[in-house]
């Protein structure tokens, strides 16, 4: 009796890939955040205001209570000009309305947006779709896998994507050869 066994050898064909993300440092925006708060407290037009800035991390909200709208858009001004100076987009901030609150104080929640949120990976894959490079885009979670044969059409992806506006900062990372 004679057993012939025929061993086959698949090899998986691993393509090259990076991931699409937006996130925040959250020890640079710490940072950003305590300069800003430093900054109002030793602003002379601050020296008699009860506003208050506080950052929850575990929300990732920023909540802003001041007095009047001046003041307000110096905190915002002020929390931007921090970020820029910490190399941080500013465009990770959601800036939502203004509600009054107890007395004559005005109180304002601004969101750092982390992930990518469905409406925009989908136009970031209708645009990598769009650019004709032979490549594959697709969804996970909150972030854009890209994968190609080819790493020079992965490099043209990631100029492309840096050529246009989401409406959020990009980061483009785990290049896989």
């Amino acid at each position: 009796m004679t057993i012939n066994l025929t061993i086959f050898h698949s090899k998986a064909i691993i393509m090259p890939t990076f991931d699409i993300v937006s996130k925040v440092d959250p020890q640079t925006f710490d940072n950003a955040m305590n300069n800003a708060k430093k900054e109002i407290l030793n602003r002379y037009d601050f020296s008699t205001s009860k506003s208050t800035i506080e950052h929850d991390k575990k929300t990732n909200i920023i909540t802003i209570v001041t007095e009047d709208d001046m003041r307000l858009k110096a905190i915002q001004d002020s929390i931007i000009s921090r970020m820029t100076k910490q190399n941080l987009d500013a465009k990770s901030l959601d800036f939502g309305k203004e509600q009054y609150a107890s007395g004559n104080m005005i109180r304002k929640e601004i969101t750092v947006k982390e992930g990518i949120d469905k409406e925009t990976a989908k136009k970031i894959v209708a645009k990598i779709k769009a650019s004709g490079l032979k490549v594959q885009a697709s969804m996970m979670d909150d972030q854009v896998r890209v994968q190609s044969k080819n790493i020079d059409d992965l490099q043209r992806v990631i100029a492309l994507c840096k050529s246009e506006d989401f409406g959020q900062p990009l980061q483009f990372i785990n290049m896989r050869n």
